[in-house]
């Protein structure tokens, strides 16, 4: 094998990278010293590949492909030469993505001058995201767990299954804090604890990197904004950033052992974290000490100059880049290399930045031994998918919070007469985001159904969880004339001004009107991606025969006319929303159409909308649902939040009318259990007093629907806590619980200051007692350790798990401390009169605060000490007094 990957007759003719006996300095060095600045510039670029993918494509080798993406053809769902037969849902992840990506290394081994190997890589935020992997819950379910064992089972699950699709790297996990619920992908995260982020963050680490798996902690080093919005840009004191945002990083990186980072979309104090020297060179390597590969986002580079306009073009940006710390440029095509290759040619970046960078992904890929063992032969059997089933189950059921249980609602009997289940969310079986398509799902619904028989169960929709008022116009409906010939769509004609004066700039056939110019403008040659206006026009094709409504969805400044009539007049710049009129159509008959829309600020947003073909059940559909639930004797909700990548939210309630079902339900004086499904937290005010049990299960994995099943039934008692804070209103947040004290006070005019839910709450069927708090010893000096201990009791009638919470607080310190900080947790599970000894150390490290010059140092003075089921729910005080 050696002989054939060096292409040379003997060993005696190998260079000496292809001697596994030499070191890996020794080896990288030599290989180093013989490549090409392209071949050096293949090294530091890689790309989202997919499944179908060219081998040639990559000229000189690469540093790393990701492939084996989700498929739902015949070649995604095959066992493949990995497995043993039959379908890959059953038997395990596709053998056929493994084959792909021995094809793909055979190319860089075989078919390029050196044989650099690839580092094939995957998304594995809570599972492999490809067909046939399993899917454990979401990261935030992983982290209301509380139980970092629990998630090492998981993320070593996990990397077995990346090894045996020959996955090497994984773009996880993300440690980024959840300081803001209106992100979006809060759902990724473990929550808003520096602590807690951190003792999850590294037992998924260490958990892949034992077995030989590169993880890429991200999104480094904040990666939400003002307002909630995902990569926004972020002005935060640097004290800030290593009290709450670094800790993880740094946990992920010394002691889980992560070989990789990734760089955030955002910019710091103005500078993109891709090209940010402080962070990528002085906090992370001199600080941390990382020695691994840093990677940025996928096309984060290039918006250096699209986004953040701190950089000319994609050539400059990419200098900009390697100059400020980075080491690989991500990008979503192989096409792409062409936009950042120039300038590791001319000059522009220096040849010592570019081999140290280099160098390091050299060691890298002789370290996971692919230079010697570059090809994927992995294995799967059924017993080890059956295993991961049961794994997915024990955490699920360890992840659902139980928020509130009056009148002991729950658990519901195992012998009702009739159970209605209600909400879209019942039977989709959503996984949440960066997931594979799962297994074998089970749904809420089918989960409840096998629990207690079918004939038990009665299932309406009820309504939609985001329900639909109009559909963009497509075009079977539009034509137009382009020279002497008839197409589909409309013309366009486009101006270099917003006065629709004088002659396009460029005009074009767009089949629907359905745009989103956020990042260029509609045709970024000829006209300026800030200020344009369009004119199209064509004909449109009546629908059925009566009054329609037909408008515009998207920002100000638009005019419509059909058969020359002025429908819609809305020639301003204000915002973005939708505007309809009624229009009164005849089937089949055509219209002249003609759309006016000017841009004067970029950041576009338009589409041509209409409610033809929206159903209009919606009244009857919840109406039903609230008869079937007034006729049964018990009703389970299940609603849902929407959210993910680029998708925060503004308004944290449940969206389309599921507050309504809730609340209809409710009056019917049936008992009500709402089941909460989603990855961040949400607002009830409307209608949580009106019932009396809440289970949030987040997004429980494929086999969610059974663990909620188990819980709703009483076979596993809740245990789950929340690693967010829940507000009572939007008006609250940011609300985390280790602020920092205010100079007044916390409550509003007219709106208290505290939670909803705290961080740390979750209620179980069965009751604790805490007792007996010891600090031993009460008094110490700085570098010494003192242990706290108290005894926890099951003083209920079921067996059940308490999450013990231990937090600190400084009482007296030379900089204003957090109120409270998370600094220990123990999941401990108790037969019913059991008790147990729960013990903490508190180290120097978790005594530690940030003096003036932002060292770590341990100040003396009293410590309180807390032990309680949240961070509200304290049920043992003590205080530490460290002297100096």
């Amino acid at each position: 094998m050696a002989a054939l990957l060096a292409g040379a007759a003997s060993a005696d003719d190998r260079p000496p990278y292809r001697d596994a006996a030499l070191s890996i300095e020794a080896r990288v060095q030599d290989l180093l010293a013989r490549m090409t600045p392209v071949e050096k510039f293949w090294q530091l670029f890689m790309v989202a590949e997919g499944l179908g993918g060219d081998p040639q494509q990559f000229a000189e080798g690469v540093f790393g492909v990701q492939v084996g993406v989700v498929g739902n053809d015949a070649e995604a769902g095959d066992a493949g030469s990995g497995g043993d037969g039959g379908d890959a849902g059953e038997a395990g992840v596709s053998g056929a993505a493994r084959d792909r990506i021995n094809a793909l290394q055979r190319h860089c081994v075989e078919d390029t001058r050196l044989g650099i190997p690839m580092i094939p890589f995957a998304e594995a935020l809570h599972g492999l995201v490809q067909t046939g992997a399993t899917s454990f819950p979401q990261a935030i379910g992983l982290a209301a767990t509380f139980d970092t064992e629990l998630m090492a089972e998981v993320a070593a699950a996990v990397a077995e299954e990346c090894r045996s699709a020959g996955i090497r790297l994984v773009l996880s996990p993300v440690v980024n804090i959840a300081s803001d619920v209106r992100w979006g992908r809060v759902e990724e995260t473990y929550g808003e604890d520096p602590y807690l982020a951190a003792e999850m963050g590294v037992a998924f680490v260490s958990a892949f990197e034992q077995r030989g798996i590169v993880t890429t902690p991200k999104h480094f080093i904040a990666n939400v904004g003002d307002g909630g919005r995902d990569s926004y840009p972020i002005h935060l004191s640097e004290r800030f950033l290593r009290e709450v945002h670094l800790p993880p990083f740094g946990a992920c990186i010394q002691r889980g052992g992560a070989r990789a980072v990734m760089t955030a979309y955002n910019s710091l104090d103005g500078t993109p974290c891709s090209a940010h020297g402080w962070l990528n060179r002085t906090l992370l390597r001199d600080e941390l000490g990382f020695t691994g590969v840093v990677v940025s986002d996928a096309g984060a580079v290039g918006g250096a100059n699209v986004l953040h306009f701190t950089a000319r073009d994609y050539e400059e940006a990419g200098a900009l880049a390697l100059a400020g710390g980075l080491d690989v440029i991500f990008q979503t095509s192989p096409e792409h290399f062409r936009l950042f290759l120039p300038p590791f040619l001319d000059g522009r970046i220096a040849p010592d930045v570019i081999d140290r960078a280099v160098a390091r992904v050299l060691r890298l890929k002789f370290a996971l031994g692919l230079f010697d063992e570059p090809y994927a032969e992995g294995t799967w059997d059924r017993r080890r998918v059956e295993k991961h089933c049961r794994l997915a189950r024990r955490a699920a059921q360890a992840s659902i919070v139980l928020l509130k249980n009056e009148g002991g609602v729950l658990p519901l009997s195992e012998t009702p007469a009739q159970i209605a289940v209600l909400g879209p969310d019942a039977a989709e079986a959503r996984l949440g985001g960066y997931s594979g398509p799962g297994r074998r799902k089970v749904s809420i619904l089918d989960g409840i159904r096998s629990r207690i028989g079918a004939d038990k169960v009665s299932y309406a929709r009820g309504c939609e969880r985001l329900p639909l008022r109009y559909t963009t116009i497509g075009p079977e409906w539009l034509s137009c004339v382009q020279g002497d010939t008839l197409r589909q769509g409309l013309l366009g004609e486009y101006f270099a001004n917003i006065r629709l004066a004088g002659s396009p700039a460029s005009t074009r056939v767009d089949p629907r009107l359905q745009f989103q110019w956020t990042l260029f403008s509609p045709d970024p040659e000829r006209l300026p991606y800030d200020f344009y206006s369009v004119r199209w026009t064509g004909t449109l094709k009546g629908p059925a025969t009566g009054v329609h409504k037909i408008g515009i969805d998207g920002n100000d400044g638009y005019r419509l006319y059909l058969d020359g009539k002025l429908v819609i007049d809305n020639w301003r710049k204000v915002t973005r929303r939708v505007v309809l009129a009624d229009f009164t159509f005849e089937q089949d008959r055509l219209y002249d159409l003609k759309i006016e829309y000017f841009e004067p600020t970029g950041n576009a947003w338009f589409r041509l909308v209409w409610d033809h073909g929206v159903s209009r059940a919606g009244d009857a559909e919840l109406g039903g649902a609230v008869a079937l639930a007034a006729r049964s004797d018990v009703a389970i909700v299940v609603a849902g939040i929407e959210e993910g990548e680029f998708r925060d939210r503004a308004q944290l309630g449940l969206p389309g009318r599921q507050e309504e079902l809730i609340e209809r339900v409710a009056a019917t004086g049936t008992p009500v259990v709402v089941v909460l499904v989603g990855g961040s937290a949400v607002t009830m005010s409307r209608w949580l007093e009106r019932v009396p049990a809440v289970l949030d299960v987040w997004y429980p994995g494929e086999a969610g629907g059974e663990a909620v099943a188990d819980v709703l039934f009483g076979d596993h008692s809740p245990s789950g806590r929340l690693p967010i804070t829940f507000p009572v209103a939007e008006g609250q947040v940011p609300l985390v619980h280790n602020h920092k004290p205010t100079g007044r006070g916390d409550d509003y005019l007219d709106l208290t200051g505290q939670p909803l839910f705290p961080f740390g709450h979750g209620l179980s069927y069965t009751t604790f007692e805490y007792s007996d708090l010891a600090i031993e010893p009460d008094t110490i000096q700085a570098g010494e350790i003192a242990r706290v201990r108290c005894s926890v009791r099951n003083t209920g009638a079921r067996a059940g798990h308490e999450v013990v919470q231990m937090y600190l607080r400084d009482e007296l310190a030379s900089f204003a401390r957090p109120i409270t900080e998370l600094k220990g947790f123990a999941r401990v599970r108790l037969e019913p009169g059991e008790a147990s000894h729960v013990s903490f150390a508190i180290t120097p490290e978790l005594l530690s605060m940030l003096n003036v010059d932002l060292k770590r140092v341990v100040e003396p003075g009293d410590v309180r000490v807390t032990i309680g089921a949240s961070s509200k729910d304290i049920r043992l005080r003590g205080v530490l007094t460290l002297i100096p």
